[in-house]
């Protein structure tokens, strides 16, 4: 048996060493997912999850400029918006109205420290900064029974401590540790907020904090195979350290003609199906692998054969705001290809039951109507 193959074969069941994960870049696709089945198969089953959410960019402004992205706008834009209280509280309805769980607020990173008209708009609204906003929205989702899962971006360990009390959880995609994609003519050349040690100290920082938290690859942006593997080494010892990580999002670059890298090859499914056969691979069993359905609509086969075992959110109300143009899977034929699999489609919380199992996760405020809704879920 030669070293790949054996390596392969401590990975179908336990995460292997990190210098021994290097050398499963070097086997066939088809049999890295068969191994990452495997691993799936015996840490989650059967079943496939989903978070039924309502999707709410509280602002698209933001001081980076990634050469992928179309949602990023400065002040004076087409298509710049900022939502309003009235705005924030009408979509929270809906998404009650229509069974969402998942309260995802989402903005560019740091807008205040860029634009002064933003930072006037919210005095205007009784609010001195973004988190100041953040914490009222988060208010509003828990008044309405939503559970507040907040993205926005870069946040401070004072920011993750204020927001703690009202959101259950907290993400920020660390999508690479790689520094050279942040040197001159690489797409996160003008973005500050990407740079991987920035990203990683948030990271460490809400694991020091106990908060339960979403991390992230972004494949096909110019990353050689070897810098995922440096990138999910990075979550996995973070994870191990603080144990607060429950997710790690595997998501695929999509060209949007409008931005620098408009004609930039996507990545083929093929390299999204080895990337996250990886994930399962190196990260450890108590950890969540999902890949976005909309993303890869024609893939969703190959996805559940590469090992995920989640879809992340999924919103009957929203549209997904940072990918406009790939809209979110009907659940009927989303549950019927999971079916054709060997798989039940299942809704969860935006918290997984292994951090429901401790108190230090989950702020006591939050515990009863974490509760309450994780029995209803049990109850379906």
């Amino acid at each position: 048996m030669s070293p790949e193959l054996r390596i392969l074969t401590q990975a179908s069941v336990a995460p292997v060493a990190d210098q021994d994960a290097y050398r499963l870049a070097g086997l066939d696709t088809a049999t890295l997912c068969e191994a990452a089945r495997a691993r799936r198969d015996r840490a989650w089953g059967t079943i496939l999850t989903f978070s039924p959410k309502v999707f709410l960019p509280i602002t698209n402004l933001c001081r980076n400029r990634c050469d992928y992205c179309s949602f990023r706008r400065s002040p004076g834009d087409p298509g710049e918006w900022t939502m309003s209280p009235d705005e924030i509280r009408t979509w929270l309805s809906r998404a009650r109205e229509q069974g969402c769980i998942e309260a995802l607020f989402c903005l560019g990173d740091t807008p205040e420290t860029g634009f002064r008209e933003y930072r006037a708009l919210l005095r205007s609204w009784g609010h001195e900064c973004t988190v100041d906003y953040l914490y009222w929205a988060a208010e509003q989702a828990l008044a309405e029974g939503l559970l507040p899962h907040t993205n926005a971006g870069i946040l401070s360990r004072d920011d993750m401590i204020e927001l703690r009390p009202v959101n259950v959880s907290l993400g920020l995609m660390l999508e690479t540790v790689s520094d050279r994609l942040c040197e001159k003519g690489m797409p996160h050349h003008k973005a500050p907020d990407k740079r991987p040690a920035t990203r990683i100290r948030m990271t460490r920082e809400a694991g020091e904090l106990r908060i339960p938290f979403t991390s992230g690859l972004l494949i096909g942006i110019g990353e050689t195979l070897e810098e995922r593997i440096d990138t999910l080494l990075a979550i996995r010892a973070i994870q191990r350290e603080y144990g607060h990580i429950q997710e790690v999002i595997v998501q695929n670059f999509r060209a949007h003609p409008s931005t620098p890298m408009g004609s930039a090859a996507e990545p083929t499914e093929d390299d999204l199906a080895a990337a996250v056969a990886l994930a399962r691979l190196i990260l450890d069993d108590d950890v969540s692998v999902q890949a976005p359905p909309n993303l890869s609509p024609a893939s969703i086969k190959a996805l559940i054969d590469a090992g995920i075992n989640d879809f992340g959110g999924i919103s009957p109300v929203s549209p997904d705001y940072i990918n406009p143009r790939h809209p979110w899977p009907h659940l009927e034929k989303l549950s019927e290809t999971c079916a054709a699999a060997g798989f039940d489609l299942r809704p969860r919380l935006p918290l997984y039951p292994s951090h429901l199992e401790t108190t230090e996760f989950v702020d006591p405020s939050l515990r009863p109507r974490v509760d309450e809704l994780q029995l209803g879920l049990a109850a379906q």
